[in-house]
């Protein structure tokens, strides 16, 4: 029998946990040998004086165990941690157990904004890893040593894995059951609670358009809200250069230093965030968004979304549009 152990947070979504504990007793009921002889051996652990995990929601889950009171060198099979809290003291709480836990554990993971105590524990040093695309940025600048992978549900990296956002436990969760116990078993428990055992469109987690938009320097941000408003326009280095009067070299080490981007970057960036937003807003045809955002022709349009999200427009669409077109 597998022994997980499931660290949560306070004040988190209590799903997460929640969702992957019922994945791995599903694992129990469904394998072949049955309740009689259960795979996996599921707790709960709180970093609080006390046994309650109080969610975001109001909501509470009573842990089976105070994170202090379990002894680290104790083996486990696998260490989940669940996101990583709302302060420092519970952090570095979970980093100090985990520090000595680990070298006694099979497998690490994480869900969400627990890659962060991960790669503060320097468990994902020279590792590839993944968290919720709102802590890329986070994880790269704060910990270099990590090969930060912004596409991915999840990533494994030899016994670590991590994950990204709220959800994508459970993407996790019946990958480490595949891996255990193969094939079969995780897509009958993927079948049986009604989820997808690879998510169509390819792994990949859908990010709100993040585009820089202030960046300090006044000469850039005048020029970022003119490319916004001036998609349709030839947008090439040397026009963008001679806009924000610098040689296109010069204007190239600017923009990018100020961006974090290249400017043909940039722009296809731009490009393809409002036409996420003209497919999930309205019922225009994929040629009218093409030439509303500069794309020139829907195969343009196509190509970009194939290759940046690994589905097609009419595919997104599909998964995001508002329920009452105007």
């Amino acid at each position: 029998m597998k022994k997980i152990l499931i660290i949560v947070p306070d004040g988190g979504m209590l799903f997460e946990s929640a969702g992957i504990a019922d994945i791995l007793m599903q694992a129990n009921r469904l394998h072949p040998e049955g309740p009689q002889r259960p795979r996996y051996q599921v707790a709960l652990a709180t970093t609080q004086p006390h046994q309650v995990i109080h969610g975001q929601s109001g909501l509470n889950l009573l842990a089976d165990h105070r994170l202090h009171e379990l002894d680290p060198r104790e083996p486990l099979d696998t260490i989940i941690i669940t996101g990583r809290g709302h302060n420092e003291q519970e952090a570095i709480a979970v980093v100090d157990w985990l520090l000595l836990a680990a070298p006694h554990a099979r497998r690490v993971a994480s869900v969400c904004g627990g890659a962060l105590l991960l790669a503060q524990a320097g468990l994902l040093n020279g590792r590839h890893a993944t968290t919720h695309w709102r802590m890329l940025d986070e994880l790269k600048t704060t910990y270099p040593a990590v090969k930060v992978e912004a596409g991915p549900l999840y990533v494994q990296d030899g016994p670590v894995w991590t994950s990204g956002g709220v959800s994508l436990g459970f993407d996790l969760t019946l990958a480490l059951v595949e891996e255990d116990y193969g094939f079969s078993l995780a897509r009958d428990i993927a079948q049986d609670m009604v989820m997808y055992l690879r998510r169509p469109g390819g792994q990949l987690q859908f990010s709100r358009y993040n585009l820089k938009q202030n960046t300090g320097s006044a000469a850039i941000d005048g020029l970022l809200t003119w490319i916004q408003d001036n998609l349709t326009a030839d947008l090439c280095v040397e026009n963008l250069a001679e806009k924000a009067a610098m040689s296109p070299r010069n204007f190239t080490r600017v923009f990018t230093r100020e961006t974090g981007a290249s400017p043909a970057r940039y722009v296809a960036e731009a490009r393809l965030a409002a036409a996420r937003q003209r497919l999930e807003q309205t019922s225009d045809t994929l040629d009218r968004i093409a030439e509303q955002t500069g794309f020139g022709s829907s195969i343009n349009l196509r190509r970009l979304f194939e290759k940046q999200l690994h589905l097609t427009p009419g595919e997104y669409r599909q998964r995001f549009h508002c329920r009452k077109m105007a």
